[in-house]
């Protein structure tokens, strides 16, 4: 059993039981600094109450949300000690001015990816995105992607664990696209 394996049974183990705050718990830490994903509780707790499957999915988010705001904060406290000594300050402003055009899209696909959620909620610190776009990606992304599964499991049960297990990377990348398509045109053809 590899290191991450050990990690999520450690998570069922200490956050299952204290059901709905153990799922803030996890998701307002997954989003800030911990490596279990919120779905390794998420789905648990749904498959066993799925009449609370919507509301599982609030909590994700909220605490998601919440999580996310403390690793923009973790970033931003940060970023002094690392970044300007690594790298010139031109470099540093042109990477603020381009996270700051795009960062709203780079913290919704952030938080409706299976990419590791924490990096674009340290990365939003460290290059001090609005923290009011910062709070609108997160909130809509996250809410998106969790209240999706949670839809899903409460219609299909374990059926839908399994395919998401299987398809997860495949089914937000092809999403992840076509919203950038339709960001695409809407700019080329509506602005």
């Amino acid at each position: 059993m590899n290191f991450l394996n050990l990690w999520i049974e450690w998570t069922k183990e200490a956050f299952a039981p204290m059901g709905a705050w153990g799922l803030f718990i996890l998701s307002f830490i997954e989003a800030s600094f911990f490596p279990v994903p919120i779905e390794t509780l998420l789905f648990i707790l749904s498959l066993a109450h799925p009449e609370n499957a919507l509301f599982y999915a609030f909590i994700a988010t909220v605490g998601s949300t919440l999580g996310g705001i403390g690793g923009y904060y973790i970033g931003y406290v940060g970023k002094m000690a690392v970044l300007e000594k690594m790298f010139k300050k031109e470099k540093i402003e042109r990477a603020h001015y381009l996270f700051n055009k795009y960062g709203w899209w780079a913290v919704f696909i952030g938080g409706f990816t299976p990419l590791p959620y924490k990096l674009f909620t340290i990365a939003s610190g460290v290059f001090y995105i609005d923290l009011k776009k910062f709070i609108s990606a997160s909130i809509i992304s996250r809410g998106l992607r969790f209240f999706a599964e949670a839809i899903l499991l409460m219609r299909y049960g374990q059926i839908i664990v399994d395919f998401l297990n299987k398809h997860f990377n495949l089914i937000t990348i092809i999403v992840v696209v076509l919203l950038i398509v339709c960001y695409w045109i809407y700019r080329k053809y509506f602005r």
